[in-house]
């Protein structure tokens, strides 16, 4: 055994439990308590990260904080420090404050390349330092290809708060082709756990809208089973949508009920799971880029829709 796999992490219980289930795991989890050189490297790269934080209730809530390239630095193999904070409209910013757990995904639209660090937030004095107990990284499935492109948000941007999903929210589910999920562990779970921020991709009308309640296929992944196991112990959720053409981004939270072995959903599904959304905020224009399509990934094509 190298040293680098005896630092490897193990699954917690949730994500063992996920994975007997549906009927398959990786064996091992490469996961670490600090990040590779390299993935320090990838943070600085982008200029949005995507993020997992709990509510005051404890529902995770998903969003996503944005700056100058370079405005996520490394400092050392288990610190991360982020000098942007959320924008007051954003209905997750009170979340973000010391001792706050946090998930984090940084993701490169452009190479389809993705890491994950999970921990908590040690600071927020100057942006925010994170204190990372989890990294790891997630190949490039489902990952569709766009180029951002800068675009001015205004001060203040209208902000639709609502517990019942109307057409402009339905529409950008519906043609969706990704989105985000946080979700975090079952306290039982301690320091095993946390929150966890992960991404979900597919062809345009993957995730079924009906009424209140989407309903998501899960494809062939990493078989980790991160997001699941979480949402096997707690099954609240936070989502985030994006329409990339507006720059509106769609905040939701919902409860889960997952179908482990169901015999139905589009061309790849091995499970479903379904959100009934309990309340959700729209923010038009707020993500201050607009974006160039490029391709779809191998893997999404080879799925389908409803």
């Amino acid at each position: 055994m190298t040293a680098d796999t005896m630092a490897f992490l193990p699954f917690h219980a949730d994500e063992l439990a996920a994975q007997a289930l549906a009927g398959k795991g990786a064996g091992r989890a490469p996961i670490r308590p600090f990040m590779p050189e390299q993935h320090r490297e990838f943070f600085s790269l982008l200029p949005y990260l995507f993020t997992a934080t709990p509510d005051r209730q404890g529902w995770p809530i998903a969003s996503v904080v944005t700056g100058p390239y370079g405005f996520v630095t490394s400092p050392g193999p288990t610190t991360l420090h982020i000098a942007s904070q959320p924008r007051p409209d954003d209905p997750a910013a009170p979340s973000f404050e010391a001792g706050a757990e946090i998930g984090l995904i940084g993701i490169d639209l452009t190479t389809r390349r993705r890491n994950r660090a999970n921990g908590r937030i040690v600071s927020t004095g100057n942006g925010l330092d994170v204190h990372v107990a989890q990294s790891f990284g997630n190949c490039a499935q489902y990952i569709q290809t766009r180029a951002p492109v800068p675009h001015p948000v205004a001060t203040t941007v209208p902000v639709t708060a609502f517990k019942t999903l109307d057409d402009a929210a339905r529409a950008i589910v519906a043609t969706a082709d990704t989105f985000f999920v946080a979700s975090r562990s079952r306290r039982e779970l301690g320091p095993e756990g946390g929150l966890d921020m992960s991404h979900r991709g597919g062809q345009p009308g993957f995730v079924d809208v009906q009424g209140n309640r989407l309903t998501i296929p899960d494809f062939r992944g990493n078989r980790f089973f991160n997001t699941l196991g979480n949402l096997l112990g707690d099954p609240r959720a936070g989502l985030l949508f994006i329409d990339f053409a507006s720059g509106d981004l769609l905040q939701l939270q919902g409860s889960v009920t997952i179908e482990w072995h169901p015999d139905r959903g589009p061309s790849g599904t091995e499970r479903l799971w379904h959100v009934d959304v309990e309340r959700g905020w729209h923010r038009r224009g707020v993500f201050p880029f607009r974006w160039r399509f490029g391709d779809y990934a191998p893997t999404t094509l080879a799925t389908g829709t409803w």
